[in-house]
């Protein structure tokens, strides 16, 4: 099969044997696969995950490695000790993990766990579904990063007290967006500097878009959260304010620390976003603010099945989010290009194009 390979931190297309399914597992093509911020994190920064001993991840930078997590993907064959339960030819998806005998893997990021960005790949039954419906496969593929914002924003568990302020609008802070939307929480206010993906944000569900290189965002939530009658009547009565929870969706150095010094009292804050190297923050004030902190963790399976079905069904229009579909022969400029940040939220790879 052909597959864009990563070896030693660099971006090749190469034939490579077809995978084989093992007991329980699914052989699958793959229809549609997206490029995820984290495949380029991991790909610049593979040495964040050497010293993992979760068993989660193998990396091995001698080794074939074929990444891609976010998929959409049609069976092509069984292995032993499954249970054939759909028709060879189905478009199924699944939670982005491959269960082997000596370990679980996260798909896309170890050489015996290979990915969507290669034409054939293998999902472990058990936690593989059925598309429902006939959602194109490249909108399906979304369903993964959605589950994140569903995670973070059930996770929070906002009152009607809490109004949310989301840094950051890639994908995840537009699936913070859409959950939060979805789920009747607002008003919604993000910051970003780019305008088209302000504009986005503002697609997919936020009240207020905010430009962080000419306004403060800090400054313009307590303006909404305190001062904008529209916003606060009925709501909020006399000093009994309504208290910030930031969703931190960029994972650069010094953001988190950002939103620490400018936030207000008593906020919580989700860091959705990872820093591959690490970050800092300043403590004193946090400790101050008596700021409470949420560091990652990722989406469990009731929130990633409650996203793919609100993204299968098309209550959750994802369309905005999908900015360009490649082929595979394409992946190395693609993949330029999502680093760039300049490039659309989601860039899809079809593998058989």
């Amino acid at each position: 099969m052909r597959a864009a390979v990563l070896r030693n931190r660099e971006l090749a297309i190469r034939e490579l044997a077809d995978p084989v399914p093992g007991k329980g597992q699914i052989l699958v093509r793959s229809l549609a696969c997206g490029i995820c911020a984290s495949d380029v994190h991991f790909m610049d920064h593979p040495e964040s995950v050497a010293e993992d001993d979760t068993g989660m991840w193998n990396y091995d930078p001698d080794a074939d490695i074929v990444m891609g997590h976010e998929y959409c993907a049609e069976i092509v064959d069984y292995g032993p000790g499954t249970d054939r339960r759909w028709p060879v030819g189905t478009r199924v998806t699944s939670v982005p993990v491959l269960i082997r005998p000596e370990a679980v893997r996260i798909v896309g990021y170890s050489a015996d766990a290979p990915g969507g960005f290669g034409e054939y790949f293998l999902m472990s039954e058990a936690v593989t579904q059925a598309v429902p419906g006939d959602l194109p496969s490249e909108l399906v593929a979304t369903s993964d990063a959605m589950a994140v914002g569903w995670h973070y924003v059930g996770r929070a568990a906002l009152s009607t007290k809490e109004v949310p302020l989301v840094i950051g609008c890639g994908a995840i802070g537009l699936s913070v967006v859409a959950a939060l939307k979805r789920k009747g929480i607002g008003p919604i206010v993000v910051a970003d500097f780019s305008p088209e993906r302000r504009a986005l944000a503002m697609t997919m569900g936020a009240d207020f878009a905010i430009d962080p290189g000419t306004r403060s965002p800090y400054a313009a939530w307590r303006e909404i959260a305190y001062g904008a009658p529209d916003m606060t009547r009925g709501i909020f009565d006399g000093l009994d304010l309504p208290r910030c929870v930031v969703f931190e969706c960029v994972g650069l150095p010094g953001v988190l620390d950002g939103i620490v010094r400018g936030c207000e009292r008593d906020t919580r804050i989700f860091a959705a976003g990872s820093c591959p190297d690490g970050d800092h923050i300043h403590s004193l004030t946090a400790h101050g603010k008596g700021l409470n902190i949420q560091f990652g963790g990722g989406p469990q399976m009731s929130d990633w099945n409650e996203a793919m079905a609100e993204v299968c069904s098309g209550r959750l229009d994802v369309s905005p989010m999908v900015g360009a579909v490649v082929p595979l022969a394409d992946m190395p400029a693609a993949f330029d290009l999502a680093r760039s940040g300049k490039g659309p939220v989601r860039i899809i790879v079809r593998p058989g194009a």
